[in-house]
């Protein structure tokens, strides 16, 4: 950099390039989809927390998942962004490791349905959450490192709605190498590594499905994974798309779009997915409706 360069401190997010009217109409849509968003998975803590049946190894898992899709959310409002701009990648990493322990505990509750207690015990449970966390702390840190040693001297508009890493790193007026190979490594690492064990868990889960006599029992079986398989297709498939795919200048906009509903619609579906097909959840939920009826 030349003597005469000064570094850049603040930055102006760029957003939807949309009409005023249209960005009214959009801040309340997403005003309430984020309310919605805090309810359900709000309701799916409380259900796991006051309803003894659901205290099970995955029901520990999905209360993780559920704190994680309110922080990620919570950490996309632009209130929030200079402050939890590392938290997102933290999130996000984690409810990959997450997604990955829950189909383990699904492989382990059928393949070996006599063991599960045994293998799946409080002491597992607690290891995997804490792994998923620190795992997720540990890469996100790295990131952040690696960012905050680049000189940014401008431009200062980050094309994009809150502070993703690719975008930032567009902006900086140094080699950002090390920093593009160390995002598609972890991404390899967290998407693409967890996406392939929860593919085999799945193909012996099945495996072990077709082995069932009864028709109603498989039926059965395939139904309690469901919920999981819908949300491991939903979030990998989207994040994929976002940080694997290689970028260009046409699907700039279309990225955004993905990353939107990556960030804002995941949160809310994941708790309506394991709430309207899990029976379990929706008994918990009628238990809860009763007791406050009696009361």
């Amino acid at each position: 950099m030349g003597g005469n360069q000064s570094w850049i401190t603040e930055l102006i997010l760029l957003g939807f390039q949309l009409s005023a009217e249209m960005e009214v109409l959009l801040f309340w849509v997403f005003s309430l989809l984020y309310v919605f968003s805090l309810m359900a998975n709000g309701m799916i803590l409380g259900l796991i927390y006051l309803d003894p049946r659901l205290h099970t190894p995955m029901y520990f898992f999905l209360s993780h998942l559920a704190v994680i899709d309110i922080s990620y959310a919570s950490s996309i409002l632009p209130s929030m962004l200079e402050n939890l701009m590392n938290l997102v990648l933290t999130l996000a990493i984690t409810e990959c490791m997450i997604l990955v322990a829950m189909s383990y505990d699904r492989f382990v509750a059928i393949c070996h349905p006599l063991q599960y207690t045994v293998i799946m015990n409080w002491r597992v449970c607690m290891v995997l959450a804490v792994t998923s966390w620190a795992c997720g702390f540990f890469l996100a840190l790295i990131n952040l490192i690696l960012l905050l040693r680049l000189p940014f001297c401008g431009p200062q508009e980050v094309n994009h709605f809150f502070c993703e890493t690719l975008s930032v790193l567009k902006l900086a007026c140094a080699d950002t190498g090390t920093s593009e190979i160390f995002l598609f490594a972890a991404g390899v690492f967290v998407l693409v590594g967890p996406l392939y064990l929860i593919i085999v868990s799945y193909m012996c889960i099945l495996w072990a499905i077709l082995k069932i006599q009864s028709k109603e029992g498989r039926k059965k079986t395939f139904y309690t994974c469901s919920s999981h398989l819908c949300v491991v297709g939903l979030y990998f498939g989207i994040a994929m798309m976002v940080y694997l795919v290689p970028e260009n200048s046409q699907q700039q906009e279309q990225q955004k779009v993905l990353t939107l509903f990556y960030s804002v619609f995941n949160p809310l579906l994941n708790p309506l997915i394991y709430s309207l097909r899990n029976d379990q959840v929706k008994g918990a939920f009628y238990r809860a409706l009763q007791k406050k009826r009696t009361m």
